[in-house]
């Protein structure tokens, strides 16, 4: 990977962590606990929890993926960011750019 490349692909793993702790917070508030209230019918208040739930699941895929970009960075600072884990080689730029978090090239994967 030249060096061109590895400061696109940083610049994109910041802006991917940006993006990621925005969504968090905003998942955060769609997951807070839905309160008893009469004004709410049966039905919605069903609909009200499994929005929650699926949205709670959307909260840890996330926060996952928060931490798979903050490991790319010290990857980055480690200067094994592109290599695979498994077999040392390169990891192609486009697959990077599609995933920036990967740590496996496609054979290896």
């Amino acid at each position: 990977m030249t060096d061109r490349e590895k400061e696109e692909l940083i610049k994109i793993i910041h802006e991917q962590i940006e993006s990621t702790k925005e969504e968090i917070e905003e998942l955060i508030e769609l997951t807070k606990p839905i309160s008893l209230d009469n004004s709410i019918g049966r039905l919605s208040r069903m609909d009200a929890i499994n929005n929650k739930t699926i949205n709670e699941k959307a909260l840890r895929d996330k926060k996952r993926n928060l931490q798979k970009l903050e490991r790319a960075v010290e990857r980055h600072k480690e200067d094994k960011l592109g290599k695979c884990l498994k077999c040392g080689g390169e990891i192609p730029f486009d697959r990077l750019k599609f995933m920036p978090y990967t740590t496996r090239c496609v054979k290896c994967a």
